[in-house]
């Protein structure tokens, strides 16, 4: 019996962990901003601009990588072919959202491969978000072209530091094994595991939807996942802020939500606290009451989640 749409990982969607960083990119900037999530929000895409020009008024060159989902509520011609532009200017990988809109995998839904623990009301709505936007991206080959070549994953060396940025986990594009949820549930074996496999000093994630900050020793050196959550939403309790993940040979010039230093590099997930009033009003221009996005996810734009700061830090060792 197969799994029922979007409960599902396409095979394509699968990689070897020992894989993923044989390669890596040096960075030659000073400020790494991993964006995940941005679910198609431009104003919170103005406000990292905003953030990335403040750092190099300071004078720290900056490197923006979208590491997937940057699509989702922007189902208008115009917001698609804007976000897209935009973010493509930059560095960026897959994630679920864009293999979906640059090539469908039959059976496999929104791509979300949603676990048990999510009900099954929020995976046939997120289905029906999908088709619409795959609709809109139709109507731009040269953007799904554009998608089609993007890698599903980046390794990058930084500051000594080498940083595995991918958009699910070390085993699928759309894998939730470095979810919130996951750790404290006995997962933290498996991510020792993926870590051994990787090579990484620091593994950036998004798509599971809540953030997190985790750290252990392995291997006589400290080891670092952080999961940014959504730029796009809110993350936190009564928090309608997007988060970012920042890494830096400085600290950064705002407070951040949570950090750690490692070897000298400062890792923080950032608050992106873009136009919530003005964002509320074009979502509700796209997606109004009762439709599939406003009935999963309008509340959590207003009033972000029930996640405390607290929380942000689970299985900490």
């Amino acid at each position: 019996m197969t799994d029922p749409e979007g409960r599902s990982c396409p095979l394509a969607y699968r990689y070897n962990p020992a894989s993923l960083c044989q390669d890596a990119s040096q960075v030659s900037e000073d400020v790494l901003y991993i964006v995940g999530g941005l679910y198609g929000n431009p104003y919170a895409l103005d406000e990292i601009e905003q953030m990335a020009f403040a750092e190099e008024r300071r004078g720290n060159r900056v490197k923006l990588v979208f590491n997937g989902d940057f699509n989702w509520f922007n189902a208008s011609d115009s917001l698609f072919r804007d976000i897209n532009n935009r973010v493509l200017g930059h560095s960026a990988s897959l994630g679920n959202v864009e293999y979906e809109l640059a090539k469908a995998s039959s059976g496999a839904g929104c791509g979300c491969a949603y676990p048990d623990y999510v009900d099954q009301g929020t995976v046939e709505r997120s289905n029906r978000i999908m088709e619409r936007l795959q609709g809109v991206a139709e109507q731009h080959p040269d953007i799904q072209e554009r998608l089609s070549l993007l890698p599903k994953y980046r390794c990058l060396m930084f500051g000594g530091l080498k940083v595995l940025v991918l958009h699910g986990d070390p085993e699928s594009l759309a894998g939730w094994g470095l979810a919130h949820e996951s750790f404290g549930a006995g997962n933290e074996l498996i991510v020792r595991e993926w870590l051994r496999a990787t090579g990484a000093d620091v593994i950036a994630c998004t798509h599971t939807c809540l953030p997190l900050l985790w750290s252990a020793q392995f291997q006589n050196q400290a080891r670092v996942v952080v999961n940014n959550g959504s730029v796009g939403m809110g993350n936190l309790r009564e928090d309608p802020r997007g988060l970012i993940t920042r890494i830096a040979l400085q600290p950064p010039g705002t407070q951040p939500v949570a950090g750690f230093e490692q070897r000298g590099v400062h890792i923080s997930l950032l608050p992106v606290a873009f136009d919530t009033d003005a964002w509320v009003s074009l979502f509700d221009e796209l997606w109004p009451a009762g439709s599939d996005a406003a009935t999963s996810y309008r509340q959590r734009i207003l009033h972000g989640t029930s996640l405390t700061h607290e929380a942000l830090f689970p299985g900490l060792t």
